[in-house]
């Protein structure tokens, strides 16, 4: 649990968000004039909300145990970690410190939520419910509106908040990104998170949370339900017990685990919400960058977006995707800084920082039965089975040879490593990017077209995990505006 300091930080930070998350009393969006009646509710909620954190914490005891669940002073791991945290903060302007000193100093992680006090599940609902139906953009009138034409950001999050510390710090030294609107999408409600969002002051920013996480659902469909299969027991079996899911087991004999099913679920619920059912992004024609919690940006990626863009318009107008990350273990920015390639889309090369348009966000949309219904808990996989198979254009990539968008995720959903503390990565990138500095901000991309595009292989089978029907249902009712589940 918190010690008193991180308890004092939370009451600010919390008092901080209810007075940011008040919606305007005026602006151009209807979304800003909401009634009195709502505004009073939506204090309440969160008012209550911040009573039930205080309470938790406070019957939580002393401990200041940090988020991985290690003390702050916890021998030779601790004085790793600070010393990692002077390293980074020597890295960065003064200013972005703020980004890095949370109210626990360590740069502990993990691929799972921290322990968190004993939140009122419906309280939380409600919170994450008003969050979505006020729509408040952050900053906004100090920065100004977004243009039609203008980059939207979206960033994938879950719970590792180290990460999204270090991406955030990249953000804030990109070339322009005060006229970017940042959305940040969450599958998990934490009040630290939401407290390090609202301290973005570089770019107009907005939270939008996923509905139907294992968190606002933890004994219920789309989370874990008692009456669910095993992963591992036999249908026959499955059959016999009656659990629920019994008839349908994915492609190689395994039951539905909602914590893999649940990331699928997010990209396809946050695609729809920023493309189709935001007031701010309503009449957006521009680019629409995914990333997510572990990744990290080069200064002079928005720039790099706009080359290519350009590019497409003259030299491959099948190009709908653009791609700025790469999975390559060296980089030659001498060489590369300036390159880009046109390729077929590839979902476990160019699945990183990758941007596309309304246009292509229709054409994706029109095949959501062959997003949904396709099993593999992978959306990037999803995303090629519906390429390859459904969209009247595939899609062709304009992939960036020297990459503006990094990796610096030690572990995730798929992968654990021995330390999933490690911030090697993390400084990797930024040596890498230091060592380039002189070689971004190219005047102009010169375009490989190969002569031939390579014809991608046939995905024959996905890797399952999504066999169960009600994921099928939830993924095809997320694309109706007005869906609720259950």
């Amino acid at each position: 649990m918190r010690g008193p300091r991180g308890l004092r930080l939370v009451e600010e930070g919390l008092a901080g968000q209810l007075h940011q998350m008040l919606p305007p009393a005026r602006g151009p969006r209807g979304r800003r004039s909401a009634s009195c009646v709502r505004t009073a509710v939506f204090i309440f909620i969160v008012t209550f909300l911040w009573l039930q954190l205080h309470m938790a914490s406070m019957s939580g005891g002393g401990s200041s145990t940090g988020a991985n669940g290690a003390g702050k002073h916890g021998g030779a791991g601790g004085a790793d970690a600070e010393n990692s945290l002077h390293e980074f903060l020597n890295a960065v302007p003064p200013h972005l410190h703020k980004f890095l000193l949370g109210r626990n100093s360590s740069l502990a992680n993990s691929t799972e939520p921290p322990p968190q006090p004993s939140l009122n599940l419906t309280m939380v609902r409600q919170a994450i419910e008003q969050y979505n139906a006020y729509q408040v953009v952050l900053n906004e009138g100090r920065l100004g509106p977004l243009h039609n034409d203008s980059l939207v950001i979206v960033i994938q999050v879950h719970a590792r908040i180290t990460y999204l510390r270090h991406l955030l710090v990249s953000l804030a030294q990109a070339r322009g990104i005060e006229n970017v609107l940042l959305i940040i999408s969450h599958d998990f409600f934490d009040p630290e998170i939401n407290e390090l969002v609202h301290s973005i002051d570089f770019c107009k920013v907005m939270q939008i949370f996923y509905p139907y996480s294992i968190q606002t659902h933890p004994n219920e469909f789309p989370g874990e339900s008692l009456g669910d299969c095993p992963r591992n027991i036999k249908k026959e079996q499955a059959l016999k017990i009656k659990c629920l899911n019994a008839e349908h087991p994915d492609l190689y004999g395994h039951y539905r685990e909602a914590k893999f099913t649940q990331t699928k679920h997010h990209w396809w619920w946050k695609a729809n919400r920023v493309f189709d059912h935001l007031e701010v992004t309503r009449n957006h024609t521009g680019l629409v960058l995914f990333l997510e919690e572990d990744h990290y940006v080069a200064e002079d990626f928005i720039e790099a977006l706009r080359l290519m863009q350009k590019a497409t318009a003259v030299h491959c107008d099948k190009c709908n995707i653009l791609s700025l990350g790469t999975y390559l273990k060296t980089y030659n920015y001498y060489g590369d800084s300036k390159n880009a390639e046109v390729t077929q889309w590839m979902s476990n090369s160019h699945n990183m920082g990758m941007a596309f348009n309304r246009t292509t966000w229709r054409e994706i949309r029109q095949c959501v039965k062959y997003f949904c219904n396709y099993d593999d808990y992978n959306w990037d996989w999803s995303l090629q089975q519906v390429s390859q198979n459904c969209m009247p254009h595939k899609l062709h990539a304009l992939v960036m040879r020297g990459p503006r968008v990094f990796h610096i995720g030690e572990c995730g959903v798929h992968h654990k490593k021995a330390n999933c503390n490690s911030t090697a990565a993390i400084s990797k990138v930024m040596k890498v990017l230091h060592n380039a500095k002189k070689h971004l901000f190219p005047s102009h991309l010169t375009i490989t077209m190969p002569a031939k595009l390579k014809k991608t292989k046939p995905l024959r089978k996905g890797n399952g995990g999504w066999g169960d029907l009600r994921d099928h249902q939830l993924c095809y009712n997320m694309t109706v505006k007005d869906f609720v589940l259950g």
